[in-house]
């Protein structure tokens, strides 16, 4: 399998308000950069969707090394989605999971897609080099939204 890492971020400006998602594939010598952005979101689904479209960006089976900033993404993804499988997307309190339409694509591209994923949480905003591309990148999402292109 290709070796990819991939670094992800989310930005929102406000929560709720205008959003954007940011990542930078890296393999080998190469590198490539995604971005986009929604008008009215929150940053916990700027960063979903960012690691949704990284992933969803590899075009065949690849051994990931996932970096993101996002304790609630890699626990959710990691430790919590069964539970919340197992008792029909709730929450051990028995409410609905928040941004579940995310949660069940990011399920269905982790489950098909055939990636042996290392999720690895960074600390944002701390220096890593990934890190801060992924975060500009997602600021450059928002300033698209805003621009309206």
């Amino acid at each position: 399998m290709n070796p990819i890492e991939i670094y992800t971020d989310g930005a929102c400006k406000g929560n709720p308000g205008p959003g954007g998602w940011g990542v930078l594939l890296k393999s080998g010598g190469t590198e490539k950069e995604l971005f986009g952005g929604e008008a009215q979101t929150t940053n916990n689904r700027m960063e979903l969707l960012a690691v949704i479209e990284a992933l969803s960006a590899l075009k065949r089976p690849c051994q990931v090394t996932l970096y993101l900033d996002s304790e609630y993404v890699r626990k959710g993804i990691t430790e919590w989605i069964s539970g919340w499988k197992a008792r029909g997307w709730r929450t051990a309190a028995k409410q609905p999971v928040k941004n579940v339409d995310l949660w069940q694509r990011l399920d269905a591209v982790v489950s098909t897609s055939g990636h042996v994923i290392d999720w690895r949480w960074v600390k944002g905003h701390a220096g890593d080099p990934g890190n801060e591309r992924a975060d500009a990148l997602a600021n450059r999402g928002v300033d698209a939204v805003l621009r309206g292109v």
